[in-house]
């Protein structure tokens, strides 16, 4: 059976607006709020051989149809316009990620927010996978007799303050000149790499007092690298889902909550993801607590480096064509304003 422009134009207003409303779509609705140039009966006709073909289901309780995963599929894929942002929201979007630009990880978890605020679904922001992170910039900073406290600079923006307690007596000297070597040791490159150096044998030296300075400080230094490895995932409006009719089903909704609340084993779900932006629906997703749900997801880079993920998940009822563009706008607006933080030219977005 043929895909006609028909049945795709019939198609396209049955999803329109099933999406808007959750209410199942009748041949009788599409023919007084569509003007296809049809008869009631025809569109009926059209909705059997679309359902017929996958694209359509038919619930027991009513005489009207819903889109099939197939169908969202084809609507993503086809027949979705992009949403042109408003200029309100642009601005919410602009104005949010730049209040905090020295700050990377803030930045990130008000993108999230933003994010959430605008599609009203949860949505999630993940930051760098950190292994491909390389330094800019190293420092040790005297507190007292005993404490000094490591500065470790990403060039990502990922800054690490780590009080570290020194066994041995130094100097202010003797930490600069410590951070100053190990700058010029590491600049550049990334955390695994430097993770992979014998860092100990990197410093040794003819000064007694710095050997052991070094000696010191290298294994907390490790250790706060390993630390910057770890994923962060920051996660917004998970209480959305009751204002939507899918999850009226409290079942249904502690399901959804239960696996969001998953954090690690859906951190690994987003990182295994491929770059760009992906739309997955329904039984796309890999895993079967999944089925019900589409997830969006998009990357954000650095220089051209990718660096992180934000997206949404929600019911496969969702506006694709608005949030696919909110969702691209926030990529390009965060990735523009760490590239002008970075010392490049911000590009229009």
């Amino acid at each position: 059976m043929e895909l006609t422009e028909r049945k795709l134009k019939i198609l396209q207003a049955i999803i329109s607006d099933y999406v808007k409303t959750a209410e199942p779509v009748g041949s009788r609705t599409i023919s007084k709020r569509y003007d296809l140039g049809i008869s009631p009966a025809t569109i009926r006709n059209e909705m059997a051989d679309l359902e017929e073909m996958g694209y359509l289901t038919h619930p027991h309780t009513s005489a009207g149809r819903v889109p099939s995963d197939m169908a969202y599929r084809l609507y993503v894929n086809a027949l979705m316009e992009k949403k042109e942002l408003t200029k309100e929201e642009k601005n919410i979007i602009a104005q949010r990620l730049n209040s905090n630009v020295h700050e990377f990880e803030k930045t990130i978890e008000h993108a999230a927010t933003v994010l959430s605020e605008i599609t009203n679904l949860t949505s999630f922001a993940l930051t760098p996978s950190k292994n491909e992170d390389a330094l800019k910039f190293i420092n040790l900073l005297p507190v007292d007799d005993n404490t000094v406290v490591l500065m470790i600079v990403s060039e990502s923006g990922k800054i690490s303050n780590t009080a570290l307690n020194i066994n041995v007596p130094y100097t202010e000297e003797n930490l600069q000149l410590l951070a100053k070597n190990m700058t010029y040791n590491y600049k550049g490159k990334t955390i695994s790499q430097v993770l992979k150096d014998n860092i100990i044998e990197s410093f040794e030296t003819d000064i007694t007092a710095m050997s052991r300075l070094a000696q010191n400080v290298m294994p907390d230094f490790m250790r706060t690298l390993e630390d910057m490895l770890n994923v962060n995932l920051y996660m917004e409006g998970l209480t959305n889902i009751f204002d939507i009719p899918e999850y009226n089903d409290l079942e249904k909704a502690k399901n959804f909550m239960t696996m969001l609340t998953q954090k690690e084993d859906f951190t690994r779900k987003l990182i295994e993801r491929e770059d760009g932006m992906i739309v997955t629906i329904g039984e796309e997703n890999a895993d079967d607590v999944m089925n019900d749900c589409a997830l969006i997801t998009a990357s954000y880079h650095i220089d051209g480096k990718l660096v992180g993920k934000i997206g949404v998940i929600g019911p496969t009822r969702m506006k694709y064509g608005e949030i696919t563009s909110i969702i691209e706008y926030l990529t390009d607006n965060l990735s523009a304003t760490f590239k002008l933080e970075s010392g490049g030219d911000k590009e229009d977005v």
